[in-house]
């Protein structure tokens, strides 16, 4: 990785520059010239560390999402995970070191099309999923440096929350899920795809970020391919009532990339509060759930610690999309 590359992929990916010609920005930051930038973020999409240059949006800001998971007897795994992943609903799905194994991330544009979608996915897989909706999000997605450790922000739990679009907003998200074009105005080229004028879609862009609708709006790095190849996703079941508390805890954690609350699934999911720590290696990764459990008071709560083995697919979602795709 050269080091104008290294320069993109910690420094923008937040704060992306809202005006018409925004790798020229970059440029002039860089003390590059634009083609250089354009020529550098195209490597890195090639080789697969970005995976756009687009927007990241609030969570349960677009339509309905939830984590789901499977248990798959090991000989079938591979054949499973393959017909979850057809799905264009399917975003995220990765094998983990659990009897529940399988694990994604599924969108739909409101809560009956997700609860079908659930319902088509375990038809195809004879296999039933458990839905782990969102309640509260303490910390999430706040992108991957290489160099130091991200500033925290403070802020309140939140709990998932739709935004109001009108059909205008919905061409625009539905243009802006697969990322920005690498050209001199890729703003003017969304707007063509969204079927509005340059201005306008950098209007209404800056209005989402300010209104919290898009979390950041930058590059998106695929932290796999940045180095960061152990990660473990840690589940506690603690009262409902002080989950909050012990989320802030975590949010506030050097090494805790999410925090969140999800609803259980009772009798065979008891767990309720999570946590991601991402890392090169797996022993430290492991070390730092053990000391943040000791530390927070955590260690006498339920447990269980599922690190990743195989990500079988990562894209953005594609509600809006699919949304207009199917009239």
């Amino acid at each position: 990785m050269t080091p104008l590359e290294l320069r993109l992929l910690n420094e923008f990916q937040r704060d992306f520059p809202l005006v018409p010609e925004p790798y020229m920005v970059l440029a002039e930051a860089l003390g590059a010239s634009e083609r250089e930038v354009l020529e550098g973020l195209a490597r890195l999409r090639t080789s697969g560390a970005v995976s756009r240059v687009g927007a990241v949006l609030r969570p349960g800001a677009i339509g309905a999402s939830t984590l789901a998971a499977m248990a798959v007897p090991p000989g079938r795994l591979d054949c499973v995970a393959t017909l979850v992943s057809r799905f264009p609903e399917v975003n995220h799905s990765y094998e983990r070191e659990h009897e529940f194994n399988l694990w994604f991330v599924a969108a739909a544009q409101d809560d009956d099309s997700l609860e079908a979608l659930l319902d088509r996915i375990e038809c195809a897989t004879g296999l039933p999923a458990l839905a782990l909706p969102l309640v509260e999000e303490y910390h999430i997605d706040l992108g991957f440096r290489l160099d130091r450790a991200d500033a925290r922000p403070s802020r309140e739990p939140r709990r998932p929350e739709r935004a109001p679009l009108d059909l205008a907003d919905r061409c625009l998200v539905a243009a802006l899920e697969g990322g920005l074009d690498l050209v001199t105005r890729p703003y003017a080229a969304l707007a063509a795809r969204a079927g509005c004028d340059e201005l306008a879609a950098i209007e209404r862009l800056a209005r989402w970020q300010a209104e919290g609708v898009i979390r950041r709006l930058g590059v998106v790095v695929r932290h796999h391919e940045l180095g960061y190849r152990a990660n473990a996703m840690t589940v506690w079941d603690v009262p409902d009532d002080v989950a909050p508390g012990y989320g802030r805890a975590l949010a506030a954690s050097d090494g805790v990339t999410l925090a969140y609350r999800r609803a259980r699934h009772l009798p065979e999911w008891p767990y309720n509060l999570y946590c991601m720590v991402h890392g090169f290696d797996r022993a430290p990764v492991r070390e730092r759930i053990d000391t943040l459990s000791r530390a927070l008071g955590l260690d006498a709560s339920p447990r269980a610690v599922l690190f990743s083995r195989r990500r079988f697919k990562q894209t953005g979602a594609r509600v809006a999309s699919l949304e207009a795709a199917h009239g």
